[in-house]
């Protein structure tokens, strides 16, 4: 009688199936058995245990073309290269929890691609009165500062919240919205930007610091994309905006030209 398992026995008592074990053979992971009287291959006790080697290394994440320089290094090169596959796989679990993480932010919308803290100011805004869509377009403004201005969107979101401390402001700013709905030529739109410009002026905190001024000024492109965002589908916030930044200007304070 033939001595020694064949390959699908040996499969079967590894762990592991058929196709995987030709696939080692291939790679040069274990050498294939010589055949038999019969013609078959016959895995014994040093072919096994080679393939219980390779697969216990594979399934503990063991690039394949690592594997045959691990088995035949000392033990002391082996517990470096050991180390070193479990660097890698710590970093690969990082970045995938990370990824588990944006994943289970997208099934709460905002969260996926802005901060706690800027969600908090989109719960207020909606807490203080303001409208679905004055709230989206915010949402989407603060999306885009957070990608075209990361350095200073902290300082962006500090003064946000410092805009929705100013009750005068709120109001100020929910006028606003509803000017959406007067007339381009409304004598209302040029008295509201006085109102709005007057009102940064008399309470400069409410525009940044003077370095968030100066990084905005620094980054004008960034600047119009941001603050036009929206303005094609609303002419009136377009002129409002655009006459408030004016008078600002006009005041000395470094707004960048539209």
């Amino acid at each position: 009688m033939d001595k020694g398992l064949t390959i699908s026995q040996a499969a079967e008592y590894v762990g592991v199936t058929v196709k995987t074990v030709r696939h080692y053979h291939r790679l040069g992971l274990v050498d294939e058995p010589a055949r038999d009287s019969s013609g078959y291959r016959r895995y014994e006790s040093a072919e096994l245990l080679r393939l219980v080697q390779v697969r216990t290394l594979a399934g503990a994440g063991v690039p394949l073309a690592e594997i045959v320089p691990m088995l035949d290094a000392g033990t002391e090169q082996f517990a470096a290269a050991l180390a070193d596959v479990e660097r890698r796989l710590s970093g690969r679990i990082a970045a995938l929890s990370a990824r588990r993480d944006t994943l289970n932010r997208l099934a709460d919308g905002d969260r996926a691609l802005l901060p706690d803290r800027a969600c908090a100011i989109l719960d207020r805004m909606v807490e203080a009165g303001f409208h679905r869509d004055y709230v989206a377009g915010q949402r989407e403004a603060l999306v885009l500062t957070r990608a075209l201005e990361p350095e200073g969107f902290d300082g962006f979101l500090t003064q946000l919240e410092l805009r929705l401390d100013d009750s005068d402001y709120v109001d100020l700013i929910k006028r606003g919205w509803e000017a959406e709905f007067w007339e381009l030529d409304d004598p209302r739109i040029p008295e509201l930007a006085s109102a709005m410009a007057d009102h940064y002026l008399a309470h400069p905190a409410l525009l940044g610091s003077p370095a968030s001024l100066q990084a905005w000024a620094d980054a004008p492109a960034q600047y119009r994309v941001i603050s036009s965002h929206r303005h094609n589908q609303a002419p009136v916030a377009a002129r409002l905006t655009a006459l408030t930044e004016a008078k600002l200007r006009a005041a000395g304070i470094p707004v960048p030209g539209r």
